[in-house]
């Protein structure tokens, strides 16, 4: 059975600002779209890669794809308005009647090979599966500016990607969920309509998502000092 990770690059980066799209944003010499690809493409459990990227933006990704010789990507695809809506066009664009399936934001270029191995290896056992780290800070539930609820923090994470799953199963969520708009992630498909339990993989507070552009300049720091690389 087959290993697909879909990378998720089809982001508008409202949040990041600035006249570059945060996906071709350098960080040490490459670009995160690169970083991204490069974390797929160098792990030997993985036979192919789908990029989901904004549709003006496909020939400018075929070219970085083409200049490091990625030869894991088999589709550049144009994304949707929703990250579901994207995430449904890579999924779609598998044809295996079964497959492995690890979905990732483009926006965390700093993934560890340790946690993409656990990945494939909890789909082994599992049909279904998240990365996700502890809360550190207490969260609070609002409403009219005023606290509402303080929730338990020992009982919630953050979670992170990529998440994982038989490509039966979410392309099952997909289908379900056609007509749906309120979700954020793929692991919120499979809850709703109480498709398979999700397992979680421990992640890496490392594992940033690349969201303001302060955050530009954590993932720098991390490159820079080798933490990140010497724990791959």
């Amino acid at each position: 059975m087959k290993n697909y990770g879909i990378i998720l690059a089809s982001g508008t980066g409202n949040r990041f600002g600035g006249e570059t799209p945060k996906q071709f944003v350098e960080i040490e010499g490459k670009t995160i779209l690169e970083h991204s690809v490069e974390i797929f493409e160098i792990s030997k459990d993985i036979d192919e890669i789908i990029i989901v990227i904004t549709p003006e933006y496909k020939d400018r990704a075929q070219k970085l794809i083409l200049k490091n010789q990625y030869k894991k990507v088999s589709e550049i695809l144009g994304g949707g308005k929703t990250r579901k809506e994207s995430s449904f066009i890579g999924v779609n664009a598998i044809n295996d009647e079964e497959a492995n399936v690890l979905i990732h934001d483009c926006a965390r270029p700093l993934l560890s090979q340790k946690i993409l191995k656990a990945c494939i290896d909890a789909l082994s056992s599992h049909n279904a599966a998240a990365v996700a780290i502890p809360l550190v800070d207490t969260i609070i539930e609002t409403e009219d500016k005023k606290i509402k609820s303080i929730p338990q923090r020992d009982k919630l994470m953050r979670i992170q990607t990529p998440q994982c799953f038989r490509l039966s199963l979410i392309r099952k969520a997909h289908e379900i969920s056609r007509q749906e708009t309120d979700f954020t992630d793929d692991c919120g498909l499979v809850i709703k309509h109480n498709l398979s339990d999700i397992h979680i993989i421990d992640g890496d507070s490392r594992n940033i998502k690349i969201t303001y552009p302060e955050d530009i300049y954590l993932a720098r720091e991390i490159y820079k000092s080798k933490i990140f690389i010497n724990n791959c």
